[in-house]
Order: C-alpha cells, then sequence, then structure tokens
C-alpha cells in the first residue's frame, strides 16, 4: 500500500533572472518490527494469540509475526482481525479492538520493505498475563463436576450444569469470566443463580451431566438471570455501583448451547467469580428489543430474501444512563442497528454492525455512560440475508429459515443495557419492559395455535372486560401488573417453543 518511494518537493523560486526549480528528496525511516510494528501486535493482537486463549496460533515475538507477515497485512487490511464489528461513528466503546487505518497502513509498509525486525532496544516489554485469567485472579473459581461429551455430529445441543458454589458471607457478586474447555462446539453459556436446589432436582432426573432444555421449568420463581458469555465476547466487571447480593450457599447454573462440528468434544466449563464487599447503589435493568430474541416477531425469511427485517421500539419513562449494548443472531444476519430518537426529535446513534459475523458477538461498552432523558424512544432493527450472495448462509442453495433454537435456524435482539439515573425510578423501567413484552406478545400474530397464541388467548380473556377482543390502556396496566412479572421472569426459552 505505502511502498518504500521517494517524496518529492518542488521548490519555486522567483528571481529577476528567471525562474528557478528545484527537487529535495526525502528517505522515510525504514519500518522495523521492534519499534513500529510490536506495539501494534502487543495491544491488538496477542491478547488471544498466545497460549491458552482462542486463537490458532501465537503472536508473542518476531518469528512468530514474520512467518505469517502478509498473512497479517491482508487480515487487518480487510479488517477480520482484530475482530470487531461495530461501525466506527456509532458509539465511543471502552472495549474498542479496532485499529486505525494508520496502523494498518504501517503493517503493509512493513511487509512490503521486507518484514524487518530492527534493534532489539526498540522492542516494548510484553503485556502482563495473569494465568489465564483475563479479569485478573478470581476470589473463587468453580468447575463443572463431569466433563460433558459433545458428539461430533447432530443437531445443537441446549443442556443446564449445575455447579455448587460456596461464598463468604456478606459478599456480592462484581463479574463473572468463564472459560469453556471446547471453545470451538461452545457457542454460548447464561448464567443463573439457583437458591433452592430446584434445578438440582432437574439433573437428577436425567442420566449424565445436566439437563437438557432452553428452560427451568418449575423453577423460574427462584432462579436469578446474573448474564452470560458467547462467542467472541469478552468478561468485563458490572459497572461502577452495580453488584449482586450472593447467598453464601448457592447452586451456579450454566446454560449452554454446543454446536457439533465434525469432532467429538469434551466440555467442563471453569467460571470464575469476583466479590466484593460492597453493596448495589445502583441497579442495571437490560431491556431487549425485540424482546425474546424476536421469538414473537414470527421470523420467517424466505430463500432468496436479501433485506428480511424486525424492529422494536422502547419510549423510555424515566431519565436512565446506557452503559453498554450486545447483540445475539445467527448466520444470514446482515446487519444491526440502535439509535435513540430524543424528545426534541435528535437522534443518536448507538450502535451499529454493519457486517454481523456469527464467531463474534459480546457487549460494546461505552466509554462514558450515555445519559438519556425521560421521553427517549430507542428503536432496534436486525436485517437479514438469506439470499446465494450471503457468504455466511449456511445453505446452498438458500432455504427457508425461521426463528428456532439451532444455529442454521434464526434469531435477533439487540439488549439495551441502562441504569436509572434515580434509584426512586427502578420500577417504573422495570414496569415499562414488563410492558412492553406483553404488548409484543398481545401484538404477535405468529403462532396462533402454539403456546404463545394459548397465552395471548388466556391473557386478553382474562383482561378483556369489555369483550371487544383486545386490551385497552387501562386493561393493559392491570395486565402488566399482574402477569408482566412472570414474563419477565419467563424468559426466553418460555416463547422458544412452537
Amino acid at each position: 500500500m505505502f511502498r518504500h518511494t521517494y517524496a518529492v518537493a518542488t521548490i519555486v523560486m522567483l528571481t529577476y533572472a528567471g525562474i528557478v526549480l528545484a527537487e529535495t528528496r526525502a528517505t522515510p525511516e525504514p519500518v522495523t518490527f521492534n519499534k513500529h510494528i510490536a506495539p501494534i501486535i502487543f495491544e491488538s493482537c496477542a491478547h488471544c494469540h498466545r497460549p491458552g486463549e482462542a486463537a490458532p496460533f501465537n503472536l508473542l515475538n518476531y518469528t512468530d509475526v514474520k512467518q505469517r507477515a502478509k498473512f497479517v497485512a491482508e487480515i487487518t487490511e480487510s479488517r477480520v482481525m482484530p475482530p470487531w464489528h461495530a461501525k466506527q461513528g456509532y458509539g465511543d466503546f471502552a472495549n474498542d479492538r479496532s485499529i486505525s487505518d494508520e496502523k494498518i497502513a504501517l503493517i503493509r509498509q512493513w511487509v512490503d520493505q521486507g518484514a524487518v525486525e530492527g534493534d532489539p532496544a526498540d522492542l516494548p516489554s510484553l503485556p502482563t498475563f495473569v494465568d489465564g485469567w483475563q479479569l485478573g485472579r478470581p476470589d473463587v473459581v468453580v468447575q463443572m463436576a463431569e466433563a460433558f461429551t459433545v458428539p461430533a455430529s447432530g443437531p445443537d445441543i441446549y443442556r443446564n450444569f449445575v455447579v455448587p458454589v460456596t461464598v463468604p458471607e456478606g459478599k456480592y457478586l462484581k463479574a463473572i469470566e468463564f472459560r469453556p474447555s471446547a471453545r470451538s462446539v461452545t457457542h454460548h453459556s447464561l448464567f443463573a443463580i439457583d437458591t433452592e436446589g430446584e434445578c438440582r432436582k432437574l439433573d437428577e432426573q436425567q442420566p449424565g451431566p445436566g439437563f437438557s432444555g432452553m428452560g427451568f421449568r418449575g423453577a423460574r420463581q427462584n432462579v436469578q438471570g446474573i448474564g452470560g458469555w458467547a462467542v467472541g465476547g469478552t468478561p468485563k466487571a458490572f459497572p461502577d455501583g452495580i453488584a449482586i447480593p450472593l447467598p453464601p450457599t448457592f447452586d451456579l447454573i450454566l446454560q449452554s448451547h454446543f454446536h457439533p462440528t465434525g469432532k467429538e468434544e469434551q466440555e467442563q466449563s471453569v467460571v470464575g467469580l469476583f466479590l466484593t464487599d460492597t453493596p448495589p447503589t445502583r441497579k442495571m435493568v437490560p431491556v431487549q428489543l425485540p424482546v425474546f430474541f424476536g421469538a414473537i416477531k414470527g421470523i420467517d425469511i424466505p430463500a432468496g430474501e436479501k433485506d428480511y427485517t424486525i424492529t422494536e421500539s422502547f419510549k423510555l419513562p424515566v431519565d436512565v444512563n446506557v452503559t453498554g449494548l450486545s447483540g445475539h443472531a445467527h448466520y444470514i444476519c446482515s446487519q444491526m442497528k440502535a439509535t435513540a430518537t430524543l424528545p426534541n426529535g435528535t437522534e443518536i446513534p448507538l450502535l451499529w454492525i454493519d457486517n454481523w459475523n456469527f464467531a463474534w458477538q459480546e457487549e460494546y461498552r461505552y466509554k462514558k455512560e450515555l445519559p438519556l432523558p425521560a421521553g427517549t424512544v430507542i428503536n432496534a432493527s436486525i436485517h437479514y440475508d438469506n439470499s446465494a450472495e450471503n457468504p455466511s448462509n449456511p445453505n446452498d442453495p438458500p432455504q427457508r429459515i425461521a426463528w428456532g433454537r439451532e444455529s442454521t435456524d434464526e434469531m435477533g435482539s439487540i439488549t439495551v443495557m441502562m441504569i436509572p439515573q434515580s434509584r426512586s425510578d427502578e420500577a417504573a423501567l422495570e414496569k415499562a419492559r414488563r410492558s412492553l413484552t406483553l404488548r409484543s406478545l398481545l401484538e404477535s400474530k405468529s403462532n396462533p395455535g402454539g403456546r404463545r397464541g394459548a397465552m395471548r388467548e388466556r391473557i386478553i380473556q382474562r383482561f378483556d372486560d369489555d369483550k371487544d377482543g383486545k386490551l385497552n390502556e387501562e386493561e393493559m396496566e392491570r395486565a402488566t401488573d399482574a402477569v408482566g412479572s412472570f414474563l419477565g421472569r419467563a424468559g426466553f426459552s418460555q416463547f422458544g417453543e412452537q
């Protein structure tokens, strides 16, 4: 891109005798690994490209990088690596792994000049890594008691594992780090706390480690979600003021999704818990758009459709601070976008992933919390490309794809992580979130004969006092108070089945 060339400077000198033209030439400084490239690699690549991490090879020294110099130049120019899919200008994120155009050009220049090592005195020190844990040494480390065998082939597997945990009295959870042992087959894992041992009873009813399914039927009242991990995600501490109270003993539930890849694998997840003595002073309220990963949007994408889109909106009832966003979808998602429209009509970009990649799903965390006033409308859209032109399409030729739990099915949502600016507003924000879920369910026309359709009918029959076949605002208010909390606990699995 930037080859070793001479810069030509033209100096024009005007004199009484005439015009004199002169040329001067300047030779740019040679680019070396130790002085110019190592700082880029150590900052942006070595975190994953080192022993014990997910990357397939190391990039820790000159020899490592020189062996793949051309590949490193090509993969950074294409922006496949470092993996970062949020479009520039749509949010200022603390965990931005992208590298600048100038650094990409410098790597290309180094390769074209022969990938020279340079003066050893210029080489910076390697970053410090702590025992494989990205957040440092955990206060408590727990592991699945027995490995689960993921077969070489077959449908996707959803399995729930129960891990007993003991922590000191009076502790709060500040961060959680999940480390799968079989990364190639582990798509995601959702974390929850069970204080009554109900999931353990479900585990005892099935042979082998864990129990199957995507939900905790019979245990939802006592299961509290506390986050999750997905491929490409990086662990992070909760925002300042956010912490989760922990009982001295509880069961940590790992609700994991496995995608067989042609080789039998053994998964025995390890989890690190980071604790604090400081109680929470704020409450995080995640709002998912569309709710339940789009399950009640009736996703049904015809073969060949290039831009199938689902949308959802949420009007803030109170002032909030947005701390970050995350997206979830499968293979044929092409892009997702979230914006905030202020009460005065000003639009603020929140997140735009313009080239979705199934392998990299993470939370995009703002450098500074974004304040949004009450009355702001958050809009989210998820786009899908089910054409033959989509290189990520799992079907050749393309086939109809509907909502489903398999990786080759589809789903989609953007989760907006927000904190009420006043603790007195927490209940109002929670109620608005429940109302969104209920409205989405009642307005959905999908699955009329299935569980969701039956639930819609029961809710309307119970609260439709004027018998007009729908709920007015007063009826909706009562329904939200009565069943909204159940819908909030039911979670994704309640609506995931036909």
